[in-house]
C-alpha cells in the first residue's frame, strides 16, 4: 500500500501530540515537551494558525509527520518555508514514508513561491544527515543557530517576574507604570 499525506484536522491534535513525544525520545529528550494538546490545538487549528502540519499514513496507520511554518527572506524579497519537525515512528522507516513528507513539504514550498526549505538536525543523528545529503539537503557550516529562551528570553524582553522593567523600577518596589515613568522622566 502506498504511503498517504494529508493535511492534519483538529481532531488529530492528540495524534500530532503523540509524534512530538515520540521525537522528542528518538532525540534524548523525553522530558522536554511541555506542549498540550491544548496548545496545538490553540495555535494550530484557530483563525490564524502559527504552524501546518501533514500526517503520513501507511497500511492505515498513522506513520509518521511534519510539522512546518512560513519565515520571510528580507535579502530576497519572498517566503520561506521552516521544517519544525519531521519524524517517521521506527517501525514504518526504510519504507518511503520520510522521503514522501519531505517531497509533500518541498511541493508547498514551491508552490507558494517560497525561496528555500530549511530545517535542522542534531549533529549525531547520521541516519537523517545522510538521508537529507540524499535529498540534496545542504549543510553550511558559516551559519550557527541562535536560541534564546526561558529566563534569557524574559530578560532580553525587559521582563522580570512577568512585568516589565519599567513596572518595576520604583526604589519602593511598587509597580511603575510606563506613562508614570515617562511623566517623572519629563520633570
Amino acid at each position: 500500500m502506498p504511503v498517504s499525506i494529508r493535511t492534519a484536522t483538529a481532531q488529530d491534535v492528540c495524534g500530532i501530540l503523540g509524534f512530538i513525544r515520540a521525537l522528542a525520545e528518538y532525540e534524548r529528550a523525553p522530558d522536554a515537551v511541555t506542549a498540550t494538546a491544548a496548545d496545538l490545538l490553540r495555535d494550530g487549528f484557530g483563525p490564524n494558525p502559527y504552524f501546518q502540519c501533514l500526517i503520513a499514513e501507511l497500511d492505515g496507520q498513522p506513520a509518521g509527520f511534519a510539522f512546518y511554518f512560513f519565515d520571510y527572506s528580507t535579502w530576497l524579497g519572498r517566503p520561506g518555508l521552516y521544517l519544525e519537525d519531521i519524524f517517521v515512528h521506527p517501525e514504518f522507516r526504510g519504507r518511503g514514508v520520510g522521503k514522501a513528507l519531505l517531497k509533500r513539504v518541498a511541493t508547498i514550498a514551491v508552490e507558494k513561491g517560497c525561496c528555500r526549505l530549511k530545517w535542522e538536525v542534531l549533529d549525531w543523528n547520521t541516519p537523517a544527515i545522510d538521508f537529507y545529503r540524499a535529498m540534496g539537503a545542504e549543510f553550511p557550516a558559516e551559519w550557527l543557530n541562535v536560541l534564546v529562551r526561558g529566563e534569557a528570553l524574559l530578560r532580553l524582553a525587559g521582563r522580570v517576574g512577568g512585568k516589565s522593567e519599567s513596572q518595576t523600577r520604583a526604589g519602593d518596589g511598587s509597580a511603575v507604570e510606563p506613562d508614570d515613568a515617562l511623566a517623572e522622566a519629563a520633570e
